[in-house]
């Protein structure tokens, strides 16, 4: 008896810890727990966001001391390159179309590209991407900022008010449904970088190996361009997803690349002899036979 409680103790552990690396292996994605969870993430994402108290003074007060910083780096040029770009009126609208709706989109294509072409990568890249949120979120509430176009005396053009763009949440008549103070870190460098890493990491085809490229370093030419955030926002925005990407190889013990593309589909239990469908049901009599001793 004195042997048998450090054995179940023993057996207890080695179930926890059976359990905890069942969690921790990825697993093959199901299409309506995906579909609700990125709903109800973006949901409590948007519901945050906006639920930050907009603390203007801070955030004014922040702005400054941003972009006297980078003036101390010899790095704000941000006001040059939105001046240069809003002189050229196709362009500037075109980016601002950018800024409010690319960076849902592509996501949102990437996610579904992995789901279905890298289920075994899956859970992995998905877990980075909501770490990431999850630190933009944080940054939000700890450190409010005005973007360029809200200083006072920036001289920055608000490009969406401007040529009247339709459907941005941070200028117009949306203004009031969207927290104007949550410009660090940009999540459309965390989201776009996160996209732009993930394709070039998996995909095949060198051209789209090229765009994932090429899709964060526009994306940073557009919210500068657009007065929407300053060069230091986008640093923000590495560092979140290199949290996010952090958390995430701690959880599954690899990067999202180095996982296998596809999980393998768990095994049958065999069926009892007695039960396979080769063998025989024996009966003891015949049934007519039951019938007729009645």
């Amino acid at each position: 008896m004195d042997d048998a409680a450090p054995a179940a103790n023993a057996g207890r552990r080695n179930s926890g810890l059976a359990r905890l690396r069942s969690l921790r292996s990825p697993r093959r994605p199901r299409i309506w727990f995906e579909i609700l969870l990125i709903a109800a993430s973006y949901w409590v994402y948007s519901l945050v966001r906006n639920a930050v108290p907009e603390q203007k003074a801070e955030a004014l007060h922040n702005a400054d001391w941003i972009w006297s910083a980078e003036t101390h780096l010899g790095i704000a040029v941000e006001r040059t390159v939105n001046h240069a770009v809003n002189s050229v009126t196709w362009l500037i609208v075109s980016m601002n179309y950018y800024y409010a709706t690319l960076h849902f989109i592509v996501t949102v294509c990437v996610l579904v590209w992995l789901f279905h072409r890298h289920p075994g990568r899956y859970a992995a890249a998905r877990l980075a991407l909501f770490a990431t949120t999850a630190a933009a979120l944080l940054g939000y509430y700890l450190y409010p900022l005005a973007p360029p176009r809200l200083m006072n005396g920036g001289h920055f053009i608000d490009t969406v008010l401007v040529h009247q763009t339709w459907g941005s949440m941070a200028s117009g008549n949306f203004k009031n449904m969207s927290n104007q103070y949550a410009a660090m870190p940009s999540i459309h460098i965390g989201w776009s970088l996160w996209c732009g890493l993930t394709v070039f990491g998996l995909a095949s085809a060198p051209w789209a190996r090229i765009l994932g490229l090429l899709y964060p370093t526009v994306t940073l030419f557009v919210i500068v361009a657009t007065a929407n955030h300053f060069w230091l926002d986008a640093l923000g925005g590495v560092m979140c997803l290199a949290f996010g990407y952090a958390v995430s190889y701690a959880w599954y013990g690899s990067l999202p690349h180095r996982l296998p593309k596809r999980v393998p589909l768990p095994r049958r239990r065999s069926r009892p002899a007695s039960l396979s469908t080769d063998a025989p049901i024996r009966a003891d009599r015949p049934a007519t036979d039951v019938t007729a001793r009645r």
